[in-house]
């Protein structure tokens, strides 16, 4: 028992402290922006997390294009059958190709459209546009990384995978205060400067992932696997992966709504927000990279055919998980006064309601990170993608969106009220997950219908 347990996680720390750390690199972009950013001005900083915006939905694909990956890529690696997982990984790229260039046109040729989704101020809006033109080129480079990375960690090469990615994420930091202030005789570019950090580096990371695909001989893309139509293997990914899509479109364009309510309530209440989202999204990293290890795992067991070991591993995952999140919520309170302290070139109305807000984010882990570890994790390790779909929908869009529109254009309800009801979808779908989980639909070997 105690060998078993201490495989289990052997191999949970090897897949989470590598995902863990990329996540980690990705938030602390992020926050370097709003760091830097806060030396110039309020005004860059709301109009780049508005504008960062188009970014987060594009990422709502990528993010399902690489669980849809993960579903079948994860049990046909655990069924040691190397020639479907490079057929998954072209199925994936040609997808998330094609959704990369839809976005750059519109981020090219429309950005002030785009910026007016989100805001009203014609301030934010003109110090938008061209930030969101010159990343757009960056959305192009991301359709082929992203999910290359992705098959790296599915197929034993997490380490490697995080060491490209967060290569390329130290570096956009590094250009970051090289462009927006103009260090080392560069030009001082500000707003545009961090666009174009961001584009660099993900150029960078596009040359990395092509460098490890033509030197590699684990899983690679093969130019007849692209040109190839596999009916059943693309039945099954599309089966598997439309669903965490429409998941992720209803999650994130709900959460995307959060910052159009947010942003409507004027320039303070958007700073404090994002940098809420900033450190939210830094301290989720653990809570994130045992969501994507949990796929991972469970997802071998099951295309190994061990179902009730990925059973026992589902159960200690629950456990983790709600440990996890409490440990992140009481991080986010200890860490509070040192946000505090760095964040003094947001006006008073704006810290006010940042350090309101910080307490509202210690709860709010709790629930993400047992939603990330059972949604994203163990129900789509075993092809239960539909459970999210309608779970979301239901919380954002019947619930919280609503409740949240309502309670700041209807009742005028101060902002923080607003910011608390828009913070209670994570919590109170939990009571859904854990009925759904315990009737274990999610145990299934996806790789027996393709012999």
């Amino acid at each position: 028992m105690r060998t078993e347990k201490n495989v289990f996680y052997k191999k949970l720390i090897a897949l989470v402290f590598p995902i863990a750390i990329q996540n980690l690199m990705t938030a602390l972009v992020s926050a370097s922006d709003a760091l830097m950013f806060g030396f110039l001005d309020q005004t860059a900083l709301s109009a780049v997390s508005l504008a960062t915006q188009v970014q987060f939905v594009l990422n709502l694909f990528f993010s399902a294009i690489t669980i849809g990956t993960t579903v079948l890529a994860a049990q046909y690696w655990g069924k040691q059958d190397k020639e479907s997982v490079e057929e998954v990984l072209c199925i994936a790229l040609k997808m998330s190709i094609l959704i990369s260039i839809i976005f750059f046109t519109a981020a090219f040729f429309f950005p002030r459209l785009l910026m007016r989704i989100f805001t009203n101020e014609i301030s934010l809006i003109e110090a938008g546009i061209p930030y969101l033109r010159i990343v757009s080129w960056s959305y192009l480079f991301m359709g082929f990384s992203q999910i290359y990375l992705c098959i790296m960690k599915n197929s034993g090469r997490t380490t490697k995978s995080t060491i490209y990615g967060s290569s390329a994420l130290v570096l956009n930091i590094l250009l970051n205060a090289i462009l927006i202030f103009g260090l080392l005789g560069f030009q001082q570019m500000g707003i545009a400067g961090a666009a174009l950090a961001t584009t660099i580096s993900r150029a960078v990371e596009l040359f990395l992932t092509i460098f490890e695909n033509v030197k590699t001989g684990v899983v690679r893309v093969r130019l007849k696997y692209f040109c190839s139509n596999f009916v059943r293997l693309k039945r099954d990914y599309y089966r598997y992966t439309m669903p965490v899509l429409a998941n992720e479109l209803v999650w994130g364009c709900g959460f995307t709504m959060f910052s159009v309510i947010m942003g409507h309530l004027g320039s303070d209440a958007v700073a404090a927000n994002s940098v809420a989202n900033i450190v939210k999204n830094i301290i989720a990293c653990v809570c994130l990279g045992i969501g994507t290890g949990s796929g991972i795992l469970v997802g071998n067991e099951l295309g190994g055919g061990n179902l009730e070991t990925a059973k026992k591993y589902g159960r200690r995952l629950c456990k983790i998980s709600l440990i996890t999140g409490a440990v992140s919520g009481l991080f986010i309170l200890l860490s509070s006064p040192l946000v505090l302290m760095f964040t003094t070139s947001l006006t008073e109305q704006a810290h006010a309601y940042l350090q309101i807000m910080l307490y509202i984010c210690s709860y709010y882990m709790i629930g993400k990170s047992i939603n990330s570890t059972v949604i994203a994790g163990i129900f789509c390790a075993g092809g239960d993608t539909r459970f999210g779909l309608i779970c979301d929908a239901v919380t954002m869009w019947i619930i919280i969106i609503p409740l949240g529109a309502f309670a700041a254009f209807i009742l005028h309800l101060p902002i923080l009220v607003v910011y608390f009801l828009l913070n209670l979808d994570e919590l109170i779908k939990l009571p859904a997950v854990y009925r759904h989980y315990k009737q274990y639909k999610w145990v299934k070997n996806l790789t027996t219908n393709q012999q």
